[in-house]
């Protein structure tokens, strides 16, 4: 199966597309011909990443998703600029306290679900609504987390907002499935990004040292790229029937338990 041009013609949107997983993914689909919409907060870092990639086919635009207007004008900014909308990977995200219900902070846990939840709701439906009236058959992508399907893996704030995405993508599946319009989230255990390494106030080798300790999939570290390639295969023609999945990337981490006698028959 060739990686190449997998998206050739094809115009996307990727929110968080400055950093980390988001900026992964903006390299490979532009790598396989479609053209790119950076939507991000930190605008120095998202200009200066744009440019560097050299072609006419990326550009920055500034959009907080907690602000509907924003996104609508990130909608229309892309549509002026590129003419179509096919692909929209919903990716930003905050990380939210290391909190338990005993001592979180509602202004902040309403943040988090601000950017987590609501914002990830506010991109699908202004991206979904161009996708029915222009009878674009689309795929729209958001990120969740292994901390979406089970608690203790990080804070209060994070493992609500992510269940919640979980579930948004489910409705959204089923509201959109009739305008040939799939949904489906990724679910990647720990990676080393800007996000995870500030949470935890660690450097990336101190993450990566954690997320291999406490694998199952042992042999490979988990990296940006490899949930950018699950990216460019939601937003492919290769998934064509995929809808309504929550394809989890961490190495079977969230479905084994460790035998209390490790290594005894």
């Amino acid at each position: 199966m060739s990686s190449k041009l997998r998206l050739r013609g094809k115009v996307g949107i990727v929110t968080g597309g400055a950093n980390g997983i988001g900026a992964e993914t903006v390299k490979l689909f532009v790598e396989n011909g479609a053209s790119v919409v950076i939507a991000d907060i930190d605008d120095e870092v998202g200009l200066n990443f744009a440019t560097s990639i050299g072609s006419d086919k990326v550009t920055y635009h500034h959009c907080d998703v907690r602000d509907e207007k924003q996104v609508e004008k990130l909608v229309t900014f892309t549509l002026e600029k590129y003419g179509n909308l096919d692909i929209l990977f919903s990716n930003a995200g905050v990380a939210g306290n290391l909190s338990t219900i005993l001592d979180f902070d509602l202004n902040k846990f309403d943040n988090t679900m601000a950017v987590n939840a609501r914002g990830v709701a506010a991109t699908i439906k202004h991206v979904a609504r161009v996708m029915v009236a222009r009878k674009t058959r689309g795929s729209i992508i958001c990120t969740a987390s292994v901390a979406g399907s089970y608690a203790g893996s990080t804070g209060l704030d994070y493992t609500v907002s992510k269940h919640g995405l979980i579930g948004l993508v489910r409705a959204a599946c089923f509201d959109l499935g009739a305008y040939g319009i799939r949904v489906n989230c990724i679910s990647p255990y720990a990676v080393a990004t800007g996000l995870t390494c500030g949470m935890l106030n660690m450097d990336a080798d101190e993450v990566e040292a954690i997320g291999r300790a406490n694998a199952n999939l042992q042999g490979i570290t988990l990296k940006t790229n490899h949930i950018a390639e699950v990216v460019l295969f939601l937003a492919s023609d290769e998934s064509a029937y995929v809808s309504g999945l929550n394809l989890v990337v961490d190495g079977g981490f969230s479905v084994v338990q460790r035998c209390l006698l490790e290594g005894k028959p």
